[in-house]
């Protein structure tokens, strides 16, 4: 009759907001119901207050039939019913017994959903579910301690088995996807967050089997997260496509990984669990520039850092061997650059900032730059070459001709190279920019000051001199914010 009284969430809501108990295996229930109901009323609901009155008279109930000899019947009819309260939720939740050989064979779609539904079942099953029916059973058999573990083992035990199996059968899939791991995660985050509870509730030794479920799964969910990392680490160095970005911007694999990556630092603290006792990567062979420097194997999160800079390594060497493709030597360093630039800022956004040490992050930041000054030597070396290494020294009329003749056929072939190149993060675009006008346009604006006047007059200039120093200035700010498709400026040779 009382049984609509009695769900597990009306009764672990009552625990939580009453004082009865200090824990789920240590009640004191010698005082009277009359006197626990007087004490409570003041703090539940009346919802709350009708569930436990109802488990105080089935505690009557199982009191008087116990002391009367009935127990074995007692508990028979309890397990029944507790039982199928506990089957039936279990049920509603979606979860059944299934087979690795069904779950290999089901479409992604279908499979991602049933691990959607698990983790929901697993929050309301820990938070209700079971904390509900130990508290019951805890309280309606507190006269005796071998029945109260024998009923909430019966009770719970096969329903209990069946969650916590479901993770350890979905880590068998043998369907490789990069993606799949985030799910592998968020199943080992339920269990991992939920083991003190689990613990606790499942403490009789007769129950064991659900706590050592729960550790099997997560040791199967973690030897498939391993696996799915050595199969990112596999199919970034695999790839093969000759994809050429143009201007020299960011390639696919460089935001498809780092997306990857940093939506891993989200559960930084579990992938430090899980990687805790793997076996430190093996130094790869890596490309005449090395991208690579070790982390201090000191700090505690040194696994994970050394896993992850493994795989940026990995990228980075990948991303080398593409900037082959070029055809353009200034265009391939200016690549590498844009995408070590992009990976430094895709770490400072997200955690995992926190799982590199700020040395290893310095160290790339100072290849940034070392990459930029590779392309500008490349793009703009010949231009600065075509001016004297004393622009302000005396020269001969036909020598300062020659050499404005010289700087700007460099000038204008270099910028038509360079006009379609891009640089899409703000701050590299301004130091790269700034970098070479420092060295570009002074040392131009000091030869032109010191041998317009050697040229000739006014109309002598304007026949061999092409570019005024202003020009060349605004025609370096024009670059890097255009692409092939953009459809060019002005032409250089159309300067006044």
């Amino acid at each position: 009759m009382n049984r609509a009284h009695l769900d597990p969430e009306s009764v672990s809501t009552r625990s939580s907001r009453t004082s009865t108990q200090s824990s789920l295996s240590d009640y004191d229930y010698d005082a009277s119901p009359d006197y626990e109901i007087g004490a409570a009323k003041e703090s539940i609901s009346e919802v709350e207050e009708v569930s436990f009155m109802a488990m105080s008279d089935l505690k009557s109930i199982a009191d008087c039939m116990i002391g009367s000899g009935y127990a074995k019947e007692c508990v028979q009819i309890y397990n029944m019913i507790r039982k199928s309260i506990i089957n039936e939720g279990i049920y509603k939740f979606g979860i059944e017994k299934v087979s690795s050989s069904k779950i290999n064979k089901m479409e992604w779609d279908v499979l991602n959903l049933k691990i959607k539904n698990w983790l929901e079942a697993m929050k309301i099953s820990m938070r209700t579910l079971f904390t509900g029916e130990r508290i019951l059973c805890d309280f309606v058999f507190s006269s005796s301690d071998s029945i109260r573990e024998s009923c909430f083992s019966e009770i719970t035990k096969e329903g209990a088995v069946l969650l916590f199996e479901f993770p350890e059968v979905v880590a068998t899939v043998k369907k490789s996807s990069p993606e799949r791991i985030f799910r592998l995660l968020g199943m080992y985050t339920a269990i991992s967050d939920n083991w003190p509870e689990i613990e606790t509730i499942f403490s009789f030794e007769s129950i064991s089997a659900v706590r050592s479920q729960a550790l099997n799964s997560m040791a199967r969910l973690s030897e498939s997260v391993r696996l799915l990392l050595l199969n990112f680490e596999s199919m970034i160095q695999k790839d093969s496509s000759k994809t050429i970005v143009p201007g020299g911007g960011i390639h696919p694999l460089t935001i498809y990984s780092m997306n990857y990556l940093t939506a891993l630092a989200d559960y930084g603290n579990i992938l430090t669990d899980i990687i805790s006792d793997w076996p430190p990567p093996a130094i790869l062979s890596l490309p005449e520039i090395s991208f690579y420097s070790p982390v201090s194997n000191e700090s505690p999160a040194a696994p994970i850092s050394d896993r992850i800079s493994r795989l940026i390594l990995v990228l980075l060497c990948k991303l080398d061997s593409k900037a082959k493709y070029y055809k353009d030597v200034a265009v391939s360093y200016l690549f590498l650059a844009n995408n070590l630039q992009y990976v430094i800022s895709r770490i400072h956004k997200s955690n995992l900032h926190s799982l590199l040490s700020k040395e290893w992050i310095t160290e790339q930041e100072v290849k940034v730059n070392r990459l930029a000054t590779s392309y500008e030597r490349f793009a703009w070396g010949n231009v600065l070459a075509s001016l004297p290494a004393n622009p302000t020294a005396p020269m001969k009329p036909a020598e300062a001709k020659e050499c404005f003749r010289k700087f700007s056929i460099s000038f204008e072939d270099a910028y038509w190279k360079q006009i379609s190149c891009v640089v899409p993060n703000s701050m590299l675009r301004d130091q790269i920019k700034v970098s070479i006008g420092r060295k570009l346009v002074a040392v131009y604006q000091n030869f032109f000051d010191s041998h317009k006047s050697t040229i000739g007059d006014e109309k002598s200039i304007t026949l061999f001199v092409r570019f005024y120093p202003e020009d060349v200035g605004n025609y370096l700010s024009d670059l890097f914010i255009r692409t092939l498709t953009s459809g060019g400026g002005s032409s250089p040779s159309s300067s006044s």
